[in-house]
């Protein structure tokens, strides 16, 4: 514990100059230039530069925001406008998605809609083996997190119940962990309301078909197709098997009554009549600001919490992603200000010549790839720094919608599959009570191989 506090103190003190510099580096820029200005890129490279050095996203986006309002120097009418703009922007509207997200969540939760969910995938395939019960469980780990739109708290939803299955037909932790860990990343690809998908639909301008067909599919296809031999591999090369009580432990668990059937039929067709809407309608970020209240309420009341336990479980739910509205919101003003800065402007006014002549399939690879390794965050802040810094130039390039779905899917995704250990991996690895990370680094590395050679090949046909 010393030892760690001791760690983190230097780098938090070399943080916090770093901040200190680029503000007062701020002030010197607002003070000496007019806009449009070039250096209006200074807050968004303080931001990276912040995150890599180990400070919070939500302290480095606050010292990026006033960083950018040191340069602007807006009168103060001009700070309501932007005050008032960021409110409004499209990047706070997907942090109050990701908060309504998470509310629903809870309430699934709460009725044992998610128990259902899963005991209905797993239950379709009993007595046909192991190979297809492995299917199984890959398959409801990805519905289940498809339909929270969160990895780890639809998995620690599933792991009480697949555990068993997998463990009475002698799976070892480490194939489970692979299971879990595979459907569930195919889940969150597909998910029509999680805040980093939605991100992607709203930079492309797409709506969710399109994005399903150019970006989530594909990954979901190599995911399913290279998940069971990765498992069965997993499962000959490993001795990490589990006791006799993780076997008897679901048949102990209470079955979900009726109440949560019928909730599970209301949250499915709610569901799935939202999808249709948000194919249908291309109707963007709308879709999920009005269908994630709507699925909330409506199960909460059907699965037997009442209105005012609906709500509370919604309040519950919704608490714990608060912070991550407060980043969307400050990561808006900051977006809104180097909007007014132009920065962008200045780089297409003085290279705009040499960018038209860049090859569109080399400047998408260069951007996934540095989206990949370099911009560190959440994946839906990923994806939002991404196309603030480089929509413009990829437009301007030649990148069409269908590319840039692919570029920032790549980029917000690939590093759930590796190179390098990361918190999706421990999750999964700690819900199926194993402590092989070579396995599912192993499993990560299989899916990510085959995705990253699809990817370009569909951004070299398009491109």
């Amino acid at each position: 514990m010393t030892l760690d506090v001791a760690t983190r103190r230097p780098a938090a003190i070399t943080a916090w100059a770093v901040a200190a510099a680029g503000l007062v580096a701020a002030l010197v820029c607002g003070l000496t230039t007019g806009t449009p200005t070039i250096w209006g890129l200074l807050p968004i490279g303080l931001f990276g530069v912040l995150v890599v050095s180990g400070m919070g996203m939500l302290p480095a986006a606050l010292v990026s925001t006033l960083a950018a309002l040191l340069v602007l120097l807006p009168a103060p009418a001009g700070l309501g406008s932007l005050a008032v703009a960021s409110i409004g922007n499209q990047v706070t509207l997907i942090g109050v998605i990701i908060v309504l997200g998470a509310a629903v969540g809870e309430v699934m939760r709460r009725t044992r809609v998610a128990d259902v969910i899963v005991r209905a995938c797993v239950g379709l395939v009993d007595g046909r083996g192991p190979r297809v019960t492995s299917f199984a469980i890959m398959v409801a780990c990805l519905i289940l997190v498809a339909a929270l739109g969160t990895l780890g708290g639809a998995l620690a939803v599933a792991a009480p119940l697949v555990i068993p299955v997998a463990a009475r037909l002698g799976y070892t932790r480490s194939a489970t962990a692979a299971m879990m860990f595979v459907g569930g990343c195919a889940g969150l690809a597909l998910a029509p309301f999680a805040g980093s998908n939605v991100a992607i639909m709203s930079a492309a301008d797409a709506g969710y078909g399109q994005y399903l067909l150019y970006g989530a599919l594909p990954l979901v296809a190599v995911s399913l197709l290279v998940g069971l031999p990765v498992v069965s591999w997993m499962q000959r090369h490993s001795t990490d098997h589990y006791d006799d009580e993780d076997r008897a432990s679901e048949e102990q668990a209470t079955a979900p009554g009726r109440r949560a059937s019928i909730a599970t039929a209301v949250f499915a067709s709610v569901l799935v009549a939202a999808v249709v809407w948000a194919i249908v309608a291309n109707a963007g970020l709308v879709v999920p600001l009005v269908a994630l209240p709507l699925l909330g309420v409506l199960t909460g009341l059907a699965g037997g919490l009442g209105f005012t336990g609906t709500l509370r479980a919604l309040a519950a739910g919704g608490r714990g992603m608060l912070g991550m509205l407060g980043l969307f919101l400050l990561l808006a003003a900051l977006f809104v200000a180097i909007e007014e800065l132009g920065p962008f402007d200045v780089v297409l006014a003085r290279y705009g010549d040499q960018m038209a002549g860049l090859s569109p399939f080399a400047l998408a690879i260069a951007i996934a790839l540095l989206g990949w390794v370099g911009v560190p965050g959440a994946t839906a802040a990923q994806v939002v720094l991404l196309d603030q810094l480089f929509g413009e130039i990829a437009a301007s390039a030649g990148i069409g919608m269908a590319s840039w779905i692919v570029v920032l899917l790549f980029a917000s995704k690939a590093d759930t599959y590796g190179p390098f250990p990361n918190a999706n991996m421990i999750g999964a690895m700690g819900l199926a009570r194993c402590l092989n990370l070579r396995a599912i680094l192993l499993a990560g590395w299989a899916i990510l191989i085959p995705a990253v050679g699809v990817y370009a090949i569909l951004l070299y046909i398009e491109l």
